[in-house]
């Protein structure tokens, strides 16, 4: 089965972290990043560039508007994902727990769906 692993963090916790703290976490990825694909866990993954270089487009009426910024306002913004294919939701929940940001943020894990399995509507 295939899981969205959703990583949100707060970014006031990354402006007062050291050049070294930087570096341990960016070497923290890394070595998970390796260690699930070496497990023949991986699927994809990314980091994303900040929140506010996002832009929220919502359709009304049938027009198009946008938003600078993230969906919703919060302390924590969405930083990366990871696409994971793991036999059970437990093993998703492992994985989540091992993401290095988790300790100050969250991980919000989601199944995904298999729309090879969708058939259209007749």
């Amino acid at each position: 089965m295939r899981y969205i692993l959703l990583i949100a963090i707060n970014p006031q916790a990354y402006a007062g972290m050291s050049q070294e703290a930087q570096q341990q976490l960016f070497k923290d990825y890394y070595e998970f990043t390796e260690g699930i694909r070496a497990s023949g866990e991986y699927v994809s993954g990314d980091p994303l560039h900040g929140a506010e270089t996002a832009t929220t487009v919502r359709v009304r009426d049938g027009k198009r508007h946008t938003t600078d910024g993230p969906f919703a306002e919060s302390k924590e913004v969405l930083a990366g994902y990871y696409i994971v294919d793991v036999a059970s939701l437990d093993r998703a929940l492992e994985l989540a727990a091992k993401i290095p940001d988790v300790v100050s943020g969250a991980v919000e894990v989601r199944p995904l769906m298999d729309m090879d399995l969708m058939t259209p509507p007749a």
